[in-house]
């Protein structure tokens, strides 16, 4: 096939999949490589409606469970991690001390359970990414885990009914990533070292069609604008592709950070056509590197960080949490706010 033909048969391919796409609320993962050794994992939490998300460190062996039905997972924490907690109530994403990273972002469509699993242990979504931070250090890991998926996954409803259709990104200390997608009830795991970009709909092989024309279109030339998934997708590869590369912790940062704003939706921006197009509300920037994690809330002036590396996490050390809407002006590494607590209660 010659590279014309090529051309119009993957344009033809990314068109299919963006008709085909119901209109997603918008979050953007990127993960930046460093020169060497740096890796830095930004993401970008957009809603239509405030949701409230505080921080929170959990130290290592605490004992927790999956759901409050009957037999389902439980398990007692062998990593400390920070975990972000929307509404006070569910993970939406964290890093834990080995440097392993998780993201979740929304992806309509996505069905989890089907007549196979619905009798295998419960989970839910409020503590799904935790228990895979708390109990994995690495992608493989992770990757095995899900694989043998023994466990059945379902969540609370949220903001007025919403239902949290999701997927999520994963990506280690190595660099190792992975996307993990839920196909009616199926577990679809993607693995790789090169897959720097999410973003929501469509799935990730039908978003790679896109961004493989894209590609061929060459994006010094031209790049899509729009604040649709497949085009802050687009972007977003196309720039975590042609960067500088550094192992300066402060410049990979302002680089991560650049490359996020870049793919947010503007705060307060909304679509007559897309109704369910939403403002970025807050920014994370996970460096696996250094086991800082940066957290960016758009209406605030400054940038903090946790730094997991000078928490205590030994087992029988107290959760700490950190009230965000507390910070004010706070900017810099903000350890010593982060006040005793009970912990969230999760909304199974």
């Amino acid at each position: 096939m010659n590279i014309k033909k090529l051309m119009l048969s993957t344009l033809a391919v990314a068109a299919a999949a963006v008709a085909s796409t119901p209109q997603a609320e918008a979050c953007s993962r990127v993960l930046y490589r460093g020169d060497s050794t740096l890796l830095i994992v930004g993401r970008s939490l957009d809603w239509k409606t405030p949701i409230p998300t505080n921080l929170y460190v959990y130290p290592r062996g605490m004992a927790k469970q999956g759901s409050p039905a009957p037999n389902a997972v439980k398990w007692t924490s062998k990593y400390g991690a920070v975990y972000a907690v929307g509404y006070d109530g569910g993970i939406t994403e964290g890093m834990n001390e080995k440097g392993l990273v998780i993201n979740g972002l929304f992806c309509k469509g996505t069905v989890y359970s089907n007549d196979s699993v619905s009798g295998r242990p419960p989970m839910s979504l409020a503590m799904f990414i935790g228990w895979l931070l708390d109990m994995n250090a690495t992608t493989p890991e992770v990757v095995k885990v899900l694989r043998e998926q023994n466990f059945d996954l379902s969540g609370a409803s949220f903001d007025g009914g919403t239902t949290s259709t999701l997927h999520w990104g994963i990506t280690d200390a190595e660099g190792r990533s992975a996307i993990l997608e839920f196909d009616h009830g199926n577990v679809r795991v993607y693995e790789g070292t090169d897959m720097p970009v999410m973003t929501n709909d469509p799935p990730y092989p039908q978003m790679m069609a896109i961004e493989d024309y894209w590609e061929k279109v060459g994006g010094a030339n031209m790049l899509p604008g729009t604040v649709k998934s497949p085009d802050r997708f687009v972007r977003g590869t196309f720039f975590a592709n042609h960067v500088e590369r550094t192992d300066d912790r402060r410049i990979g940062l302002a680089i991560i950070r650049s490359i996020l704003m870049n793919v947010s939706v503007p705060y307060q921006y909304t679509a007559e056509t897309e109704p369910n197009v939403s403002s970025t509300q807050w920014r994370s920037f996970a460096n696996l590197t250094d086991r800082l994690y940066y957290f960016d809330i758009v209406t605030n002036p400054g940038l903090v960080y946790v730094d997991l590396g000078k928490m205590d996490l030994r087992a029988g050390q107290p959760v700490r949490k950190l009230d965000t809407s507390t910070l004010g002006d706070a900017a810099g590494e903000v350890n010593s706010m982060m006040k005793v607590s009970e912990g969230f209660k999760p909304m199974y």
